[in-house]
């Protein structure tokens, strides 16, 4: 059995859009769910999402436990042996209160790759493959999150490219999940049940797309 670990914020946990933090979809509805369906029983998908979670940062205000580079290497043990990490994270890194352009969250996400090339939790103590995810742009009506997370509309559709161009550089796959879900406008920045679908079964296929066949144990 093959395991890939579905590292992410608030759109990995499952959040419902416009509800509270504790209101989430159902595990088989959320997109790593999705994901475990489509790729059958010879794979384990290990699902990790944290609302708030952010790619290297503490958070002042919702606390140290937010920053998802130091959970990543205790979780990548924790769940080791992994042939796969997929990585979706960027939104919360547009919070006002960190102030960073969408290049800077890029390189959050590169600390990312960095940790766990060193870490090597794969098979044998290899290096897992891994494919970051870039999370679907805001829409511009946010709702009562408009001043915690101002100026991020503009950001969050520069994200994409710059996540392209980080994981070019460092050799690792990317998919753009805004190229087949969107937000939904209940708060503009958390994905709906239609969306958890939609990019689970995507990122099923880019799974099966890596060419395992040549990388039988």
């Amino acid at each position: 059995m093959r395991s890939v670990l579905c590292f992410g914020d608030s759109n990995t946990y499952g959040q419902m859009p416009g509800r509270g933090p504790l209101e989430r979809f159902a595990r088989d509805a959320r997109w790593s769910g999705v994901l475990q369906r489509e790729l059958g029983p010879k794979w384990q998908v290990i699902e990790e999402g944290l609302s708030g979670r952010t790619t290297v940062h503490d958070d002042p205000i919702e606390g140290a436990h937010k920053n998802g580079r130091s959970y990543l290497k205790p979780c990548l043990q924790s769940h080791a042996t992994l042939d796969l990490v997929i990585i979706m994270l960027g939104t919360n890194d547009l919070k006002a209160r960190f102030g960073q352009p969408a290049s800077e969250v890029a390189m959050g996400m590169g600390c990312l790759v960095y940790d766990i090339r060193e870490l090597a939790p794969g098979p044998g103590g290899t290096v897992p493959e891994i494919m970051i995810v870039a999370p679907p742009p805001m829409l511009e009506d946010i709702k009562e999150w408009r001043s915690i997370f101002a100026g991020a509309y503009e950001k969050s559709h520069q994200l994409a490219l710059e996540f392209e161009i980080m994981a070019d550089s460092l050799g690792v796959h990317f998919f753009n999940a805004g190229s087949v879900c969107r937000c939904d406008p209940a708060d503009g920045f958390h994905i709906g049940a239609e969306a958890h679908e939609s990019l689970g079964v995507a990122l099923a296929q880019e799974v099966d797309a890596i060419g395992w066949v040549d990388q039988e144990r």
